[in-house]
């Protein structure tokens, strides 16, 4: 079939970016690519027609028009008519498919003409708001996806835009909540925290025809497993360089994507070593990871958020004495090589309807920065560039500091002449009783650590501190006490003293 042609409006030089951003986009991704050629009126051959009667004929020959509303009207003709309103009247006396997106909420600072068009395509259009160049593209996204379900050109569209049979009852409302709140603290999202549940997911197009979306269930899900059994995270730790059993550490993570993301994050930096420093600075004490903690966040974020998820297989975490390497069963964007993932390059989210709330909450920034950061993260750290590599998935590597090659390929050896009659402390004890000054709250103690995922930071490291003696609550009667915090016993500091000792030599 041939492709369907959009037509982009507004030429004025508010959208100039936005327009460009739009055609470029529409282009290159590997769905919208294969049925839609956008159209700019800039980008036609100079002629001596006029240009209202230029604009009428290409929108007859689009099928699609794509609005752009925001705060100017632009141009008048001699009507006292702005292209972009003789664009989409046309487009009605068409009856084409039109597609409007009005920038902003403020009406006050609109153009009067402009307030009564949108007012006018109100009537008989549904209407989408964006604020940011992310929000634009989601939602053009959703609205193009849509599309080709409504003419039966696809019948089955990419997997997070994809219908699940979750009912409504299957969404967290305490997640949404807590998406909303972070969302509007980190990135200034519109809708207020008493929106309804189905407001938040309709705004963030994950409804479609009444039906949850794939990317509703994997961000907001009670149980996201249930519905896409392979989004689980497996992680492993390994002494040596090679996958070998018995695996000394080795957890299944299940959950919503954000919770994936802390989860499998904390695995990682309780595994790798860690250096406290002095605070002549500030009033916390710097910690340092070998790998820096950006390095790990980012390749794991990228994983989950632009793996395929219709395939069964898991994304695998695997920290070996040399490397840590992240697989996710998907490939790079057909715009994309391995090349560029070290450079500057084009954001194209694999799934953008997954990838937009990640946007919102922090967890990516969707400027194709992120493996450059990784490479000059690591390089300042003194480590090897991180590998990018595609066999049977999408592969990165990165690298250990090579003194640690040698430590760890020991530990396995020694670790039962190491032994002592007295009680083993593991790493995430150790770090605790290292940090810990004075009276601290929880959150303060996991914020130095890195750490995101509460209950992961309680299991692993305060109880079995607490079990085993080296902190102690300041409210032991009344453990859940809001302004509960954690000290150091005396078995505590005599431990916090012999582990600076040991790192002194």
């Amino acid at each position: 079939m041939s492709k369907k042609k959009i037509f982009i409006s507004s030429v004025q030089k508010e959208f100039e970016q936005e327009r460009q951003m739009l055609f470029t986009y529409l282009h290159s991704d590997a769905l919208l690519g294969l049925f839609f050629e956008p159209f700019l009126f800039e980008n036609l051959p100079a002629t001596d027609q006029k240009t209202d009667t230029a604009y009428i004929r290409e929108v007859s020959k689009s099928d699609i028009y794509l609005g752009l509303f925001g705060e100017d009207y632009g141009y008048e003709n001699t009507k006292g008519m702005s292209p972009t309103e003789v664009e989409f009247n046309e487009a009605t006396l068409q009856h084409k498919t039109r597609l409007i997106f009005i920038k902003g909420d403020n009406a006050l600072v609109r153009h009067p003409k402009m307030a009564a068009l949108i007012q006018k395509v109100g009537l008989d259009v549904i209407r989408k708001r964006f604020n940011s160049d992310a929000e634009l593209i989601s939602g053009v996204y959703a609205s193009l996806v849509n599309y080709l379900k409504e003419k039966e050109f696809i019948r089955s569209g990419p997997f997070d835009a994809a219908p699940t049979k979750a009912k409504l009852e299957d969404i967290d409302d305490n997640k949404v909540n807590a998406f909303v709140a972070r969302a509007k603290s980190v990135r200034n999202f519109p809708l207020s925290p008493a929106a309804s549940v189905v407001e938040i997911l309709t705004h963030l197009n994950l409804i479609y025809n009444d039906a949850l979306t794939n990317a509703a269930i994997l961000l907001f899900g009670k149980n996201s497993q249930r519905f896409i059994l392979g989004s689980e995270v497996k992680c492993a730790h390994f002494h040596g360089q090679e996958v070998a059993k018995p695996i000394p550490s080795y957890q299944v993570y299940k959950g919503n994507v954000f919770e994936l993301v802390d989860q499998s994050v904390d695995f990682v930096l309780s595994k790798l070593s860690m250096k406290v420093g002095i605070r002549d600075t500030s009033n916390q004490v710097p910690t340092n990871y070998e790998i820096p903690r950006a390095v790990v966040s980012e390749a794991i974020v990228n994983a989950i958020a632009h793996r395929d998820y219709s395939s069964t297989g898991s994304v695998q975490v695997m920290l070996f004495a040399n490397r840590l390497e992240i697989w996710n069963p998907g490939t790079l964007a057909s715009s994309l090589s391995l090349s560029q993932l070290k450079t500057r390059h084009g954001s194209f989210p694999v799934n953008p309807l997954l990838a937009e709330p990640m946007y919102l909450a922090g967890y990516i920034e969707r400027l194709g920065t992120g493996t450059r950061d990784m490479v000059n993260l690591c390089v300042a750290a003194n480590l090897k560039e991180p590998e990018f590599t595609l066999d049977d998935g999408f592969r990165v590597t990165i690298w250990r500091p090579t003194e640690q090659v040698s430590g760890e390929a020991t530990e396995q050896a020694t670790e039962q002449a190491t032994e002592q009659a007295t009680e083993q402390v593991n790493e995430e004890v150790k770090r605790v009783v290292l940090v810990l000054e004075g009276e601290m709250k929880r959150i303060e103690i996991q914020e130095i650590l890195g750490l995101k995922h509460r209950e992961n930071f309680r299991d692993n490291y305060v109880i079995p501190s607490l079990d085993l003696g080296y902190i102690e609550m300041i409210f032991p009667d009344s453990p859940n006490h809001p302004n509960q915090g954690y000290r150091l016993s005396a078995k505590g500091i005599a431990l916090k003293n012999q582990l600076k000792k040991s790192n002194k030599k």
